[in-house]
């Protein structure tokens, strides 16, 4: 899987663009694109503003709205013209990308209020891939998105979406516009930026499935980290996560979460839920640091900032109640680092003591 950056929303836009430009002759305004209730010069104009949106988000960085502007094709432009915007929209998005640094964050709402250059990139390429079938189908036009783009982006905004050996198809699916053997049609759907959860020092970033394979294989996933990372207990997590996305039994906000430091960027270690709460309502929680960032307060400032996350998600979603951690008899500091964000020992089978928090409500 490549990471999603600059160089894919220009690969997806000349893709789209070779593709459509065969038909500027046709009538776009009376024809519908696909199965949306738009016509086909409505769906290139819609695709037009989200690429500027997206770059918008970008170079302004707001962090509770869009930024409020929108996109006017002039009346007497023509399918060609048109198709310019299209292609003009997706270069500023490119460029915002890759100008744009690694850390920073702007307004998305779907599903946690915010993207990074990564999420905008991927959001701004299946735009791309999904409007131009659209517009396409409506037009009678062959199109096939590249299989690599698909991958990208169903690894980066669907980790929810079980991969299959054909990738456009299952982006289709997994977007309403076809079927799959074996599963049920998509009424609804939304595509799914990654959970970042602020501490104090520290900023706890959910590992998607994509990056989860690179930690997984011996790399870096994306991250910068400080010396001697990542240690092997994230890089087993990240291989966990993995293997749920393959079976499609990953629910990302329940997954591993990497520990980056806000000051630098660099990442630290891992913290994260071994599954999705049970039937009762428990999950076990495990971490991990490099060893050069421990005995500095890292791992407790981490816990309690996902015992947080977790006691809010009980308020609201009722779906987690108890939280759960199982510490080796020799590890005082991670007995202390439960502890201190108000665990308490439960069991000991000799080897290993269990600890549990109960959230409010529980």
């Amino acid at each position: 899987m490549r990471p999603l950056g600059g160089d894919q929303v220009q690969e997806a836009v000349g893709h789209a663009l070779e593709a459509l430009r065969t038909a500027v002759d046709r009538d776009w305004t009376g024809t519908k694109a696909g199965g949306l209730e738009w016509n086909c010069r409505e769906t290139a104009e819609h695709l037009a503003s989200c690429l500027l949106s997206y770059a918008g988000q970008l170079a302004g960085r707001p962090t509770e709205a869009y930024v409020p502007f929108s996109l006017t094709v002039d009346d007497d432009a023509d399918e060609a013209g048109l198709l310019d915007v299209v292609e003009t929209a997706g270069a500023l998005l490119t460029a915002a990308v890759r100008t744009t640094p690694a850390g920073v964050r702007a307004f998305h709402p779907f599903p946690f209020r915010s993207a990074d250059r990564e999420g905008f990139a991927a959001m701004g390429v299946a735009e791309v891939l999904l409007h131009t079938y659209d517009i396409a189908t409506g037009l009678g036009l062959p199109y096939e998105a590249p299989t690599e783009l698909c991958v990208s982006v169903l690894a980066r905004i669907f980790p929810h979406v079980r991969p299959d050996e054909e990738p456009w198809p299952t982006l289709l699916w997994a977007t309403g516009r076809g079927d799959l053997p074996g599963r049920a049609p998509v009424t609804e759907w939304r595509w799914y930026n990654p959970l970042v959860i602020p501490a104090e020092r520290l900023a706890l970033h959910a590992v998607t499935p994509a990056a989860a394979a690179e930690l997984a294989a011996g790399g870096t996933g994306g991250l910068t980290w400080i010396e001697g990372g990542p240690a092997e207990g994230t890089r087993i997590g990240a291989g966990l996560v993995f293997t749920a996305y393959q079976a499609g039994a990953l629910r990302p906000e329940w997954g591993t979460f990497a520990l980056v430091r806000t000051e630098d960027g660099r990442a630290l270690g891992a913290l994260g839920y071994h599954s999705a709460p049970d039937e009762n309502g428990r999950v076990e929680i495990g971490y991990d640091l490099v060893e050069a960032a421990r005995g500095q307060g890292y791992a407790t400032e981490a816990v309690r900032a996902l015992v947080d996350w977790a006691a809010e998600r009980a308020r609201t979603h009722g779906d987690v109640r108890r939280l759960w951690a199982v510490v080796d008899k020799s590890n005082t500091p991670s007995q202390a680092v439960v502890g201190r964000a108000g665990f308490r020992q439960v069991s000991d089978d000799g080897e290993q003591f269990a600890y549990e928090l109960r959230l409010p409500g529980a």
